[in-house]
């Protein structure tokens, strides 16, 4: 199973400017690859819980710790999620 990778910036005197488009792709990529991990614990969550309930896995701790990282993860990306909206509700708000 891959672990979400956290993203680290580390702007440095010797990195030329990004274009705005730039930003939005690059960010685009990031969201979209993070939503792919979460999509993928969850759905190694549900295998091995099938595979738990056919009798083909036996180890029940190694289930409920698959199911425990993809219901955190999920968890996460809500919060995520939530600031999100709360910061674009925020910055809807300001007066021009």
């Amino acid at each position: 199973m891959n672990r979400i990778q956290p993203m680290v910036f580390t702007p440095s005197n010797n990195q030329t400017k990004i274009t705005p488009h730039e930003a939005q792709t690059k960010f685009k990529t990031a969201l979209k690859d993070a939503m792919n991990q979460v999509n993928e614990a969850q759905n190694a969550s549900s295998k091995a819980t099938e595979k738990l309930v056919n009798g083909n896995i036996n180890d029940l701790h190694e289930v409920m710790i698959i199911g425990q990282k993809a219901s955190i993860s999920l968890q996460a990306t809500v919060e995520i999620r939530n600031k999100v909206v709360e910061a674009y509700q925020e910055v809807m708000r300001m007066q021009v």
